[in-house]
């Protein structure tokens, strides 16, 4: 161990002079970047819809006239391209090579995922957990993002290496929780709350996806995984429930045409106008920047 300076503000050490420093994770923009608000979506399993969710929540907040963008934080899992009618598409580098420049969808939704950087958009990636926590913080501090109102980063499923990464490092507002209705639910939704809780960052609330499928016919809810317990589950954790969305094959379709910008998609009205809301009264307050 080096000699103590006696500056107990330069140490990270817990000694008899004072208390430890606390660790700046945080990873700082590009000063030619500008993101105003973070989102995070995730759950505590995988395929329930997060890549669904982001992809809606960012084409939402598009037509009502805010600059979106994505970070696909799912690294080794990465769908979001695909839904907007990227495959194929490359990051370009500024002129300098300093920074990557986003892909932009056709509604100009600025996008950054890992499989916008393979040669072929089915290969493999490879790597262990420092390699893809190291990515994500690249794709937030080393991009050019031009002018971003609402960022909403598709986490991949799990409490592991990449959203600690993204909730150290990245200045999230909120999170979004999305579920299945099964009766794991409960628990699902208690690992993200109780990560959240750890990291200090609200939870602005659930969607259920998956949640019924409604027969074209009669339009009966047929609830195709059992009984939604959403509500109860929501309210054990005094969370809000944004929006119940159905099985609907119209979705999956424009998903996988790359169509996902166009649909006309209400269930998620609530979610949008409460993140909206909260965010005007944080700016009003002076609590965002």
């Amino acid at each position: 161990m080096s000699e103590c300076t006696h500056n107990c503000s330069t140490c990270g050490n817990a000694c008899g002079g004072g208390e430890a420093a606390p660790l700046d994770l945080t990873a700082k923009l590009a000063p030619e970047s500008s993101v105003k608000h973070v989102y995070a979506i995730m759950s505590g399993k995988g395929g329930v819809g997060k890549s669904l969710v982001t992809g809606l929540l960012a084409s939402a907040f598009n037509k009502k006239g805010y600059r979106t963008a994505i970070l696909d934080a799912d690294i080794t899992g990465p769908s979001i391209p695909m839904a907007f009618g990227l495959d194929g598409v490359g990051l370009n580098v500024t002129e300098d090579g300093n920074l990557m420049v986003p892909a932009e969808s056709l509604n100009g939704t600025q996008i950054v995922s890992a499989n916008l950087l393979l040669r072929n958009d089915t290969d493999p990636i490879i790597w262990r957990g420092a390699l893809i926590a190291g990515a994500v913080k690249q794709f937030w501090s080393e991009t050019l993002w031009k002018d971003v109102d609402y960022m909403f980063v598709d986490m991949p499923p799990g409490t592991g290496d990449v959203p600690l990464t993204v909730f150290q490092s990245l200045p999230v507002d909120g999170i979004i929780v999305v579920t299945s209705p099964q009766e794991l639910v409960s628990m699902i939704v208690a690992k993200a709350v109780n990560m959240a809780k750890k990291m200090n960052i609200p939870i602005m609330g659930v969607v259920e996806n998956m949640s019924y499928l409604e027969c074209p016919d009669c339009h009966k809810h047929i609830n195709v995984f059992g009984e939604s317990h959403i509500e109860e589950t929501a309210k054990e954790y005094g969370l809000s429930v944004l929006a119940k969305l159905p099985i609907d094959p119209k979705v999956a379709a424009m998903v996988d045409a790359g169509r996902i910008e166009y649909l006309d998609y209400p269930y998620l009205d609530k979610a949008v106008s409460e993140i909206i809301a909260i965010d005007k009264i944080l700016d009003r307050s002076g609590k965002k920047d």
